[in-house]
């Protein structure tokens, strides 16, 4: 008896912990030190960073596509339009949703400043994935396990739901500033400040809508009446006024700029300069070649001065990978580096760990969309006048003024004071501009030319892949192709899908793929924008 006393309270307390073990498995399954939330600035800073990070920084593949610099050792890769799968950037858009979700947990109304910047958030990254491969899904995407193999929409209704949430995004703030809510938190871009992304919201604004100049016409979707009321308005779509309203990423010593003193050697002659970029900029003595590039040493060792435009030459996108790098040179100590071709300005970009704004959505570009929007007769105004803004607007950006210039150059590849070579060089606005290849020719296809020119020559290191997109959609400027840029001599036209859409989405992908691309997911196939 005494026994089995024993053991029954022993066998009813072990009944019970195991009941109670069952009964609370899934809360042993959770970690309490693991959030299940987050503020919403927080995520802000995340998706904010993404638009700079994931999109085509300074020094990155991007920016040989945009045929500003050519690699010359295969060690980096190779300056080939042989592109796979582009930038997913669903997770951020998750995280877009998740931003207005928490914040709508604080008791906010419907109409906020985190849900204003996540329309346009929405947009930015929509467009980021739309404009490089064509159809996606939108409508049906981001639900979850609610639906797991969403359908694409076209690109076209794509473009005309960017264009609504960038409306939309606007008139919110609008409202938003009216009621005194003028800020948001956790913003590094602009301090919260509202006011300053309405402007650069309205000024990607105009860039969606260049982005349709081919579909100027297309029933739905107003392009031209859309660009004029913008213009026409002032009021209701405020617009930068300069480069102080650029939405750009500022490096720091956390956030280290790409090129850097911990990178100065190899790294820096590892590039040559494009001559796509150089060669513009040298054949209209514009002195940004002096800011951006160094004198190639050849030249130099032949006796002409760093002052001298013609010393100043890029590789061509389209040469050898090898002969390239036969030609590159190599710092050898004698005074000169003798390259054949130019380096990145060593001086500019590899002497502090924060180096130059990279850009997302500038002053400069916004000028040349206006002038590009007025010479196609999209609505009246001086497409001079907003032509000649950008110019100034760029050359601002690098500190060229009217007067002595100052430049600087590393002769010999090292980097101690000894090592670099200053001069001056004298710059007059009104004499540069006189030049026939950079007088606005009017409205006509000479000075669409000229205002896309100048446009790209802006774009060097920042804006991504916009570089790229103006010349696949206008044929402006001219690329470089051959052998180095593999693909058959051909300028890729678009990125594939992700491998995972063929894996565990397939029918909407087959579906997307056969009405776009007659079958077959195929980069020289031109998208919907493109057509």
């Amino acid at each position: 008896m005494r026994f089995q006393k024993i053991i029954f309270p022993l066998f009813t307390f072990t009944a019970l912990l195991l009941t109670g073990c069952e009964k609370s498995f899934e809360e042993l399954e959770i970690d309490p030190n693991r959030a299940t939330s987050a503020p919403a600035s927080l995520i802000l800073q995340g998706i904010e960073f993404d638009m700079y990070n994931n999109t085509g920084r300074p020094f990155s593949s991007e920016m040989r596509w945009n045929q500003f610099y050519a690699i010359n050792y295969n060690y980096y890769g190779n300056n080939e339009y042989q592109w796979s799968a582009f930038t997913n950037h669903y997770s951020t858009l998750k995280n877009v949703v998740q931003m207005e979700l928490e914040h709508k947990k604080t008791g906010a109304a419907d109409i906020n400043g985190y849900a204003a910047l996540g329309k346009f958030f929405r947009a930015f990254f929509m467009d980021q994935m739309s404009v490089r491969t064509g159809d996606l899904p939108m409508n049906e995407a981001l639900l979850g396990r609610e639906n797991l193999e969403p359908k694409y929409d076209s690109q076209k209704d794509i473009y005309i739901q960017i264009l609504k949430w960038l409306d939309e995004s606007n008139s919110e703030i609008t409202s938003l500033i009216a009621k005194g809510e003028t800020d948001v938190t956790g913003d590094f871009y602009f301090a919260g400040k509202l006011a300053k992304w309405q402007k650069v919201i309205n000024a990607f604004r105009l860039r969606m809508l260049i982005r349709l100049s081919k579909k100027e016409a297309e029933a739905g979707m107003n392009v031209k009446a859309q660009f004029a009321e913008m213009l026409n308005n002032p009021t209701k779509y405020p617009l930068p006024e300069g480069l102080a309203d650029n939405l750009e990423f500022v490096s720091n010593n956390f956030n280290k700029y790409p090129s850097n003193p911990d990178n100065f050697g190899f790294d820096a002659t590892r590039q040559n300069m494009a001559a796509t970029y150089v060669g513009l900029l040298s054949e209209r003595k514009d002195p940004r070649v002096m800011v951006t590039t160094e004198p190639a040493g050849a030249q130099l060792k032949a006796g002409k001065l760093p002052s001298d435009f013609t010393a100043f030459v890029g590789a061509s996108s389209g040469e050898d990978l090898a002969d390239m790098s036969a030609k590159a040179g190599i710092d050898n100590g004698t005074g000169f580096a003798p390259g054949a071709y130019s380096f990145q300005s060593r001086s500019r970009y590899y002497t502090n760990y924060i180096g130059e704004s990279a850009y997302i959505i500038g002053y400069p570009e916004m000028c040349f969309n206006i002038a590009e929007g007025i010479n196609r007769g999209w609505a009246t105004g001086s497409a001079e006048e907003w032509y000649q803004k950008g110019i100034k607007a760029s050359l601002g950006f690098y500190g060229i003024k009217d007067g002595a210039n100052p430049m600087r150059y590393t002769r010999t590849g090292g980097r101690d004071a000894a090592d670099f070579v200053s001069y001056n060089v004298n710059f007059n606005f009104d004499a540069y501009y006189g030049q026939p290849l950079i007088k606005y020719g009017g409205n006509n296809v000479t000075g669409l030319e000229q205002i896309l020119t100048q446009k790209y020559l802006a774009f060097f290191m920042n804006s991504g892949m916009e570089a790229y997109f103006n010349f696949r959609r206008t044929g402006f400027p001219k690329f470089m192709t051959g052998v180095g840029t593999g693909n058959s001599g051909r300028i890729a036209s678009r990125w594939q899908y992700p491998t995972s859409e063929r894996t565990f989405n397939p029918e909407n992908y087959k579906a997307a793929i056969d009405r776009q691309f007659a079958g077959k997911d195929d980069i020289n196939d031109a998208v919907w924008l493109a057509k």
